[in-house]
């Protein structure tokens, strides 16, 4: 009788340690030769460091005693620049111009030292794509919403945010929402109107 209760206490003991060793080898942490894949930690971070500087975003000044405020976000993927804007503030049912200047600097009343339109082309001004020539900063117009809000989406290879090519970097530069219109036909600027916003890139 004693010798089956000893063998059962020792094949309990062994089941036991049997179990044990199985979780172990089951929970790569317990390995103590486990190390965790630190090439992919990098390469993630790498990418979120990429992400961050191929993206811009500026936020726009009331400029002219207007009420106009957003956002806008440029993004470079595969040598393409795409630009979301999110505008309010603006008049109901609307269409302002949208184009970007030649410098970074919002500090006037009236933005104009944010210069004129971005050109370094030395083009006449145009719709965006006009073979007879249009400036690199000409994106054209945009209609509000009846709220006085408005989202413009914008993507081009002729921008970008990481490269050294001055005629198409657009560090530096301002963007400006108009009172007015483009016409697209008005030299040098579409006759748009007065500055009431500006956003400087940076």
């Amino acid at each position: 009788m004693k010798f089956y209760k000893t063998a059962l206490i020792a094949f309990s003991i062994i089941g036991l340690i049997s179990c044990d060793n199985k979780k172990k080898k089951s929970d790569p942490m317990s390995d103590p030769t486990h190390t965790p894949n630190t090439e992919s930690i990098t390469n993630n971070a790498m990418k979120e460091q990429i992400d961050q500087t191929n993206m811009i975003k500026v936020s726009l000044e009331a400029k002219s005693d207007s009420k106009t405020s957003g956002t806008v976000v440029f993004t470079e993927i595969n040598d393409t620049v795409k630009m979301l804007a999110e505008l309010e503030g603006l008049k109901p049912r609307t269409v302002h111009a949208i184009h970007l200047h030649e410098k970074a600097d919002c500090s006037s009343h009236d933005a104009k030292s944010s210069g004129g339109h971005w050109n370094p082309t030395n083009s006449k001004h145009g719709k965006w794509g006009d073979t007879q020539g249009y400036h690199r900063g000409d994106i054209g117009n945009f209609t509000t919403d009846e709220n006085g809000k408005a989202t413009v989406t914008f993507e081009t290879d002729e921008w970008c945010i990481t490269c050294q090519d001055t005629t198409r970097t657009i560090g530096g530069r301002g963007i400006i929402i108009h009172q007015g219109t483009d016409d697209f036909t008005t030299q040098p600027t579409g006759d748009a109107g007065i500055r009431i916003a500006c956003g400087a890139i940076k």
